[in-house]
């Protein structure tokens, strides 16, 4: 069982609202679709706002045939028919939203096509080559910045007056201009957004220096 932040809370029983086109990275929307305990088809959403609630925390809405069941702050784990939904952000999306049945089985739930991650999955499916074009490419950028990166943030540690006290100043051989150093820095953020859509975390990458972790 992953770790949970909060205790799941009853939902209102509102609806849940379309995704819009200007959500792309600020919503994430999935669905999956289950027998619910009378026999019938139920379809189970998960709607994530990464920009949280109006007291800063990030929620996790779950959504029975389009209304409000429960909520809970991520990390999160909704006990649903046969299993739990478990929902699990990074700073850059969501690290993972997958159904665990009872047996242990785990699968991922199936991205709303209008979302950021509906529409990445769908370039991965139509265009397989310029999706793993695109993947190598964040991969290399998050490397590069974590290379180039990891010494200029020791040098500044070192400069803090206790450790500098104690193991002396240590001067990165690399110097890149401010100008760099901001591209880098954006460049970064894409390419974890990227790797975001499409549910990829690594403590290392994605979780590093230049990287955002939960």
């Amino acid at each position: 069982m992953a770790r949970t932040n909060g205790t799941v809370q009853p939902g209102d029983g509102h609806a849940l609202t379309p995704y819009r086109w200007w959500q792309l990275f600020t919503r994430s929307l999935f669905h999956l679709d289950l027998t619910g305990p009378a026999g019938a088809r139920q379809t189970w959403s998960v709607d994530v706002r990464h920009g949280g609630d109006d007291d800063g925390e990030v929620r996790a809405r779950l959504y029975v045939d389009g209304l409000h069941h429960a909520r809970a702050t991520l990390p999160a784990a909704f006990p649903v028919p046969g299993g739990t939904i478990e929902v699990a952000a990074s700073g850059y999306g969501l690290r993972r939203i997958q159904y665990v049945a009872a047996d242990g089985s785990a699968r991922q739930l199936v991205p709303d096509p209008a979302s950021g991650e509906g529409r990445r999955a769908h370039l991965d499916r139509t265009r397989p080559a310029l999706s793993r074009a695109l993947a190598l490419t964040s991969v290399g950028v998050l490397l590069v910045a974590l290379v180039l990166g990891v010494p200029q943030i020791v040098e500044q540690l070192t400069q803090i007056p206790p450790v500098a006290q104690t193991i002396g100043v240590w001067v990165s051989p690399l110097r890149l201009p401010d100008a760099l150093n901001i591209s880098l820095v954006v460049a970064t953020i894409a390419a974890s957004t990227e790797r975001g859509l499409r549910l990829r975390y690594s403590r290392v990458l994605d979780g590093g220096f230049f990287g955002g972790g939960e």
